[in-house]
């Protein structure tokens, strides 16, 4: 994921605490999952979903009292991080009522992009997938597929509805930061590969120093939260790409600076910021995804990522990640390379990376991070992240237009999507589609070639 920047809640009261509060129950949707053999058996778990801590209202452990409002910490409650963390608490959720977060079908997740509330509205949501009340479920993704049902058909330009996966602790950080006291239940510890400094607490404490620029509701302190991101799916109706994002540490972790790697520092930081995307659109076929393309967005479809090893073991170094889709019950594979100088490729490896770098033009900083190898390593023990959001940085358009927007767009690898650079403008995006939605559904994850079937 090139470029992330998630709207929260547009009104005052929203930010994330380290503390648990106890004006509103917490009630983790369910979202059951499966998980498949070689033999083409699947066994259901139960699990369920919490919202990102990020999203959430925090407020005084002794009452009501904001931490933090419109954009701005509250300097009595947070004069400093610790400080902030030992007088802020974090509440519980109405997930349909406020974040249009809803189950409308067993196994089955729609996020709703703005919903009006008592308090204003919400606009976009992030949740991830947990194994009990109190831990993230952790995927080992070598040597398996992970697949999943999407709609996109109500999600149009400028929107992203991504399904990916972090490297974050299983707890949230619970036991390492003892200033954390929410932990996973109440969806902490996030991190991703764009190490991102809107994270409102980080390592248990808040994130107050240098706090400003911005967007009406959030800003951006002196840290990140880095780790590595495997990115599943990110998509609208016109375009998807899917891309690893290998970072120099494992796990969660906090970093201030140029190890962040914003602006000059983009090749300096901790993770591979841009990542090695395959978009078939930028990839050269211009007819592959879309509505009435090839793979059909107007309609629900499943997705299909296989995450191939040299040795075809659990443990093996990870060689490839491979997609395709099943539609209308067939199967429908990756579409294929056109782009000169890039072997006639459907899936991601070293070498594709290498010559994709090398025809657009980009920093490989993909194989300088240790490309697939070290995006392997980071794949044994991920959670799954669920969301819909807009882009206050650059209004999508790495994912569905043109990037760089003053580029030429006769150059290769420039035209990512159809969609107009100026659909994606949040203030636009907000106001002509706030009914937008996606729908996430019948997640599985199996050995290769276990969880699904065709005609």
């Amino acid at each position: 994921m090139m470029y992330r920047a998630f709207a929260a809640l547009s009104f005052a009261s929203v930010v994330l605490g380290q503390q648990v509060g106890t004006v509103t129950a917490e009630k983790h949707p369910s979202l059951p999952i499966e998980v498949c053999t070689k033999a083409g058996s699947c066994k259901k778990e139960s699990t369920e979903v919490t919202l990102d801590s990020n999203w959430r209202w925090t407020h005084a452990t002794s009452g009501y009292t904001n931490c933090y409002t419109g954009s701005a910490w509250n300097a009595t409650a947070c004069p400093d991080g610790k400080t902030c963390a030992a007088n802020c608490a974090l509440d519980g959720a109405e997930y349909a009522k406020t974040y249009g977060i809803t189950t409308p079908s067993t196994g089955a997740l729609k996020l709703n992009f703005v919903t009006k509330n008592d308090n204003g509205a919400n606009v976009g949501s992030r949740v991830y997938l947990m194994a009990s009340a109190t831990k993230y479920r952790m995927f080992n993704l070598l040597n398996k597929e992970f697949t999943l049902d999407v709609d996109v058909s109500k999600l149009p330009c400028g929107l992203n509805g991504a399904v990916y996966f972090s490297e974050m602790d299983e707890d949230g950080g619970l036991s390492k930061y003892k200033t954390n006291k929410a932990g996973a239940k109440y969806g902490t510890g996030y991190c991703d590969a764009q190490c991102p400094s809107d994270i409102k607490f980080i390592n248990g404490e808040a994130n107050v120093e240098g706090w400003g620029g911005a967007d009406g509701n959030s800003g951006s302190g002196k840290y990140g939260t880095c780790c590595p991101e495997m990115d599943i799916w990110e998509a609208n109706l016109d375009a998807t790409a899917y891309t690893p994002h290998p970072c120099k540490v494992s796990s969660q972790t906090r970093c201030e600076g140029a190890d962040c790697g914003n602006g000059d520092d983009r090749y300096n930081g901790l993770c591979d910021k841009d990542g090695c995307d395959f978009n078939s659109f930028r990839m050269g076929n211009k007819d592959f995804y879309g509505t009435s393309k090839t793979v059909d967005t107007s309609k629900p479809f499943t997705v299909v990522t296989q995450f191939h090893t040299v040795d075809g073991t659990d443990n093996g170094a990870l060689k490839s990640i491979r997609r395709f889709y099943v539609q209308g019950g067939k199967v429908i594979p990756n579409s294929v390379s056109q782009i000169e100088g890039i072997d006639e490729a459907n899936a991601l490896s070293d070498d594709f990376c290498k010559q994709q770098k090398t025809a657009f033009g980009d920093n490989n900083h993909f194989a300088q991070l240790g490309g697939m190898a070290a995006m392997g390593n980071a794949l044994k023990k991920m959670v799954l992240v669920l969301s819909v959001w807009d882009d206050y940085a650059v209004s999508m358009n790495w994912l569905d237009s043109n990037f760089p927007t003053d580029a030429d767009t006769s150059k290769p690898g420039v035209g990512r999507g159809r969609c107009d650079p100026e659909a994606g403008v949040p203030k636009t995006v907000e106001a002509a589609h706030p009914d937008a939605s996606v729908i996430y559904s019948n997640i599985k994850l199996g050995a290769i070639n276990s969880t699904f079937k065709a005609s």
